[in-house]
């Protein structure tokens, strides 16, 4: 059996593989796509195939819409050459269950995968002409955090954002710039509206969205490239709309048990690869059962019905509550606490961390005592709910395949919001004490601990990539696990650093708490584990 629309033609063989299969005539739906495009994606990662595009496909089965995705990726070209092309754009969705069981789909409701960069003319004019037509409703992002960022850490422009400033709409490759390029298409042929929706996982993602497309219309303005009247359009939500989402669901990289389950049950072809930009991908997704996807419903050329797919559709307020609720205190922090430790303690699993006594106690410590108080309830999801969700089953199952390796990744960019928004929540309200807190700083100590690229028994340990890896451990230079006097002078610089944080930590009276914390963890091998003892007292 192989995963593409001619191995999909005998239903038996796949039904006796337990693999569901699309309900839809996959055909007409590219024909549909082709012809009236509604939706687009840029990001063709994991989280989009297992995720996003999952509800489009529900919708298509059920009858509710009859055009597909298009796929674009602006980065790795590699994913669309050699996991898309060969299969059809279809995904094998594998959800993990928490009782070891697995349910397996065929998800095929990506109609293209486009390779979005101008070594593709022929892609790029395939995209072009889909943001010309009418019947586009929306544009989705997954790029990560990271991909909406137009500065480095001193906030001047990353010199090939500078060039595509310079080099104008025609030769730009930040996304950004290539999505307001494509912006640009839209207006010349009539203007119609658009929703441009970022789903990444990362607070006020709109808000970052479209201040990455303004800044990338305004530059073009000063620089002769397009019209006001074009900025204008952009700038006016009535026109271009840019809602708010919070997304959760967890997709580890591909795990060689499923791959191999995979292909005993007669499925060819399912081995991972590595692209040229270092993503480990697979025909296959592995990922957890539940999932949550909160969107602004504010999309002035109409949208799909999402809500018939378990979306919840609601206000700009409702999503930010939400969102705040997972990424500042129900889940992302816990997730980045149990990777810069497990990191340092050896660990290559999430769940197996969920059994260790000191790890298990500081992600409850830092969710239920320190960021509930600041939890702004919802309504639509119960916090109380969602984080016991988390902790007792989500993050414990042994099923799902997720390192602590692998979501210590880019842990710069996300520290601001997993902690650096509950510690100002605190410094906002008067029957709170910002200094009080122990457990938000022990998190922020173990990552600076973790940047010393050293674990707790002695061994050097690879950090996970990071934009600011570099320059933070060069600021580190000469700090000895064993010497804790080595870290003099070196702290203040990175704890004060508004950037990383979102606050000034030695300002408002935490930096120093830190501080002590990372000389402890760094007192000799062995002293991560025993501050961690001493602070939980386990």
């Amino acid at each position: 059996m192989k995963l593409c629309y001619e191995g999909l033609k005998d239903r038996d063989l796949w039904a006796a593989a337990e693999v569901k299969l699309p309900e839809f005539d996959w055909k007409a739906m590219c024909l549909e796509t082709e012809k009236s495009p509604v939706w687009v994606h840029f990001g063709a990662g994991n989280i989009f195939r297992g995720f996003i595009a999952r509800l489009q496909q529900e919708l298509l089965n059920k009858g509710l819409a009859k055009s597909g995705i298009v796929a674009a990726d602006t980065f790795d070209y590699g994913i669309i050459n050699d996991i898309y092309s060969p299969h059809d754009s279809m995904t094998l969705l594998v959800s993990l269950l928490s009782d070891g069981k697995i349910e397996k789909e065929v998800v095929a409701s990506i109609a293209k995968g486009i390779r979005a960069g101008n070594a593709y003319p022929d892609d790029m004019e395939q995209l072009r002409a889909v943001f010309r037509n009418p019947s586009l409703q929306m544009v989705s992002f997954t790029i990560t955090e990271k991909g909406y960022s137009l500065t480095n850490i001193q906030g001047d422009f990353l010199p090939f954002v500078e060039s595509d400033f310079k080099n104008g709409p025609s030769d730009c490759s930040h996304a950004m710039c290539i999505v307001t390029s494509l912006l640009i298409e839209r207006f010349k042929a009539g203007g119609f509206p658009l929703a441009v929706v970022s789903m990444d996982n990362c607070s006020r993602n709109g808000e970052k969205l479209r201040a990455g497309i303004m800044t990338a219309a305004d530059k073009w303005l000063e620089n002769g490239f397009v019209t006001e009247e074009f900025v204008d359009w952009v700038r006016n939500e009535n026109n271009v709309s840019f809602p708010w989402t919070m997304i959760d669901k967890i997709t580890p990289r591909p795990a060689k048990a499923i791959e191999e389950a995979l292909t005993a049950s007669g499925i060819e072809e399912m081995a991972p690869i590595i692209t040229e930009k270092n993503t480990f991908i697979a025909p296959f997704v592995n990922a957890e059962k539940p999932q949550y996807l909160v969107v602004e419903d504010k999309f002035p050329n109409g949208r799909p019905p999402l809500e018939k797919a378990g979306v919840y559709m609601t206000d700009r307020e409702t999503v930010n509550n939400t969102e705040k609720m997972k990424v500042m205190t129900c889940l992302n922090p816990l997730h980045t606490a149990l990777a810069v430790y497990g990191c340092l303690l050896g660990y290559n699993s999430i769940a197996d961390e969920m059994k260790d006594d000191e790890l298990r106690g500081l992600v409850e410590k830092i969710g239920y005592s320190e960021g509930m108080p600041v939890v702004i309830d919802p309504k639509i999801i119960s916090p109380s709910e969602f984080i016991h969700e988390v902790v007792e089953k989500r993050l414990p199952n042994p099923f799902v395949p997720d390192t602590p390796q692998r979501i210590a990744t880019d842990t710069s960019q996300k520290m601001s919001v997993r902690f650096g928004e509950t510690i100002k929540a605190y410094t906002q309200r008067a029957d709170l004490d910002v200094t009080s807190l122990t457990y938000i700083p022990l998190a922020i100590a173990g990552w600076l601990r973790y940047l010393l690229a050293v674990d707790d028994f002695g061994n050097e340990m690879q950090c996970s990539s990071d934009p600011m890896l570099s320059s933070l451990q060069k600021e580190l230079e000469g700090v000895k696990v064993g010497n804790p006097e080595s870290l003099d002078g070196k702290l203040a610089s990175i704890l004060s650093n508004d950037v990383i944080f979102g606050c000034d930590l030695m300002e408002i009276g935490l930096g120093g708490k830190i501080e002590e914390m990372v000389r402890e963890e760094t007192a000799g091998f062995g002293a991560v584990r025993d501050t961690l003892k001493k602070y939980l007292k386990v």
